[in-house]
């Protein structure tokens, strides 16, 4: 269980955020309750002022901060939630006015990061992205952890490590960098050795909580973490499954995407969104309820085109199709689905097999008794469904590995011919 999990009662918080004009704000203030209540936060109030730029000591003006101090008091509000990165001197000033823990967007991703990683290299990501945000910002955050306690915004590391000297930390970070470099060396190796083998993989991605571990799991029972809470997977899950034209594929789930991603979470989760990269197709899930699908679609394909996807086949699976009433147009790349009940997943494995390059073929062969060393070759590159012994050799219904496709075609059957048994 996570310390998320372990907790008994939500946080009381207020979020707060600056309005100069440059974002939709109201759409990145429900994206940041929704992270709120994923780190078991209840938002108490929603705060935002318009003005042409930042305070430069407290972000908000003077007015303003007074009057969350006062909110806070009146609402029993233990947390202050800034919709932007703060500097250490921004945090001492507002919890100076406020006086209740102030953490910021960013903070606040990394702490549900440090309470869902999983995995070993989860883990030490998790730490990395910590360590990095947090070092510029020791005065401010050790203060605030000293002066008001543990919870939300200070798990991982921990205090007694983000109070040790500069020099301690950058020795920790420079451990971590190193120990990642060898596991992404070992993934670098595993994804070679896939092409090598002819595995045909396909990474899931697409903004976060767009459904896309439902998904994995309705095709694989893979039992990943799937609930409707933002960033429910940060670590990489693959299973393999079967597509109507016989071929198998590797499915990739990868950490799912937010608006204004903070680029200390790109650098440190990109290995897990490279696997996009060295996938042969890109199963894109969008929620098609989400009255921001458009804008969120977007984002996803330029984050796709930043990591170098752009010739990689993609197939756009529109899902939570039952949660609308509307029609929804359909192509050859695109399908509407329900991971949840099931809905569409037919013709959505019918396109994937359809975009996959072709690294085989399904053929009705029949191979004469004396070139029985050709059935082994197939049998060992690709796969046999169905063999059935005839006067004249083999009837085998095979997957044919591209590299043995036209001397396949020799022994391409015409007609059924006729068994011996």
């Amino acid at each position: 269980m996570t310390e998320i999990q372990n907790e008994q009662l939500p946080v009381k918080a207020i979020l707060a955020a600056l309005d100069t004009g440059e974002y939709d704000v109201e759409a990145s203030m429900d994206e940041l309750e929704e992270l709120a209540k994923t780190a078991n936060a209840e938002t108490a109030a929603r705060i935002i002022q318009k003005r042409p730029s930042a305070d430069s000591a407290t972000v908000l003006g003077e007015g303003k901060m007074n009057e969350i101090a006062e909110l806070a008091q009146s609402l029993g509000a233990e947390l202050l939630i800034f919709d932007t990165e703060l500097t250490a001197s921004e945090i001492r000033n507002i919890e100076d006015i406020v006086n209740i823990r102030v953490i910021d967007r960013t903070m606040l991703i990394l702490d549900i990061f440090a309470a869902r990683a999983v995995s070993n290299e989860g883990k030490l990501q998790v730490e990395l992205a910590q360590l990095k945000y947090r070092l510029p910002r020791l005065m401010g955050i050790g203060r605030s952890l000293s002066r008001l306690g543990g919870g939300i915004g200070t798990r991982g590391p921990g205090e007694k490590q983000l109070e040790t000297d500069r020099r301690h930390i950058q020795r920790r970070i420079e451990k971590l960098e190193a120990e990642l470099e060898e596991l992404e060396t070992r993934r670098d190796l595993s994804r070679a050795r896939r092409k090598k083998d002819n595995v045909l993989t396909a990474a899931i991605v697409g903004y976060t909580n767009a459904g896309k571990s439902t998904l994995l799991n309705r095709l694989t029972d893979a039992g990943v973490l799937a609930e409707n809470k933002l960033f429910a997977t940060l670590d990489l899950t693959s299973r393999a499954i079967e597509l109507p034209d016989g071929r198998s594929v590797t499915l990739i789930d990868t950490v799912g995407l937010i608006r204004r991603l903070p680029h200390h979470l790109v650098e440190a989760f990109r290995s897990t969104l490279e696997e996009a990269a060295g996938a042969d197709i890109i199963l894109h899930v969008s929620d098609i309820s989400d009255p921001e699908v458009k804008e969120k679609t977007v984002t996803t394909q330029k984050l796709l085109a930043e990591l170098g996807c752009a010739e990689i086949p993609v197939v756009n699976i529109l899902n939570k199709a039952d949660l609308v009433d509307y029609d929804i147009p359909e192509d050859d790349t695109t399908v509407k689905i329900s991971a949840k009940t099931g809905a569409g997943i037919d013709r959505m494995l019918m396109l994937i097999a359809k975009n996959l390059p072709q690294n085989s073929r399904r053929m009705k062969l029949l191979i004469p008794y004396d070139k029985a060393g050709f059935s082994a070759e197939i049998r060992a590159f690709g796969k046999i469904f169905s063999e059935e012994f005839t006067e004249n050799g083999t009837l085998i219904d095979a997957l044919v590995d591209i590299r043995l496709i036209s001397r396949a075609e020799e022994y391409e059957a015409k007609d059924k011919p006729t068994s011996i048994l």
